[in-house]
């Protein structure tokens, strides 16, 4: 077996899990840019190849967006696999040390919350789906 035969395949299903629940891809520095320019809220899902991004927060991703109040623009940077654009989403984090899987709930380009890797790892997934929502509640408006 090629290994990285199966490796791609692994990245294209956790990518497809994100992807196909709504979350906008950004796989270049530029296009992190542009998303990072709308007006609004926005989630950025950092996502990997981990258990706990498989286990937790990719489920965690699909299910918190079906909530009452959500951010406008939801968004999924690939921690390992397109790391320029990792990287420069990580610019938009401030005070945040980078942490993958996590989320980063954002308004107008600025960070406003983060659920980081240690608080993911060590939760069910609908633990985070409840953090998220609640942040959600705090931050985002009704759809």
């Amino acid at each position: 077996m090629d290994f990285n035969l199966f490796m791609q395949d692994i990245v294209d299903k956790a990518r497809e899990e994100v992807t196909s629940v709504g979350y906008e891809e950004l796989k270049t520095p530029e296009e992190v840019d542009a998303a990072m320019k709308q007006n609004g809220t926005a989630m950025v899902m950092v996502n990997s190849t981990c258990g706990c991004a498989g286990g937790v927060a990719r489920p965690a991703a699909a299910n918190a967006v079906h909530y009452d109040k959500r951010p406008e623009h939801l968004y999924t940077v690939f921690a390992g696999q397109d790391r320029e654009a990792t990287s420069r989403a990580r610019e938009y984090f401030e005070g945040y040390e980078p942490s993958s899987p996590s989320f980063a709930l954002l308004k107008d380009g600025k960070i406003l919350k983060m659920v980081e890797r240690h608080e993911i790892e060590s939760s069910e997934p609908h633990e985070v789906v409840n953090q998220l929502q609640n942040l959600f509640d705090e931050y985002c408006e009704e759809v």
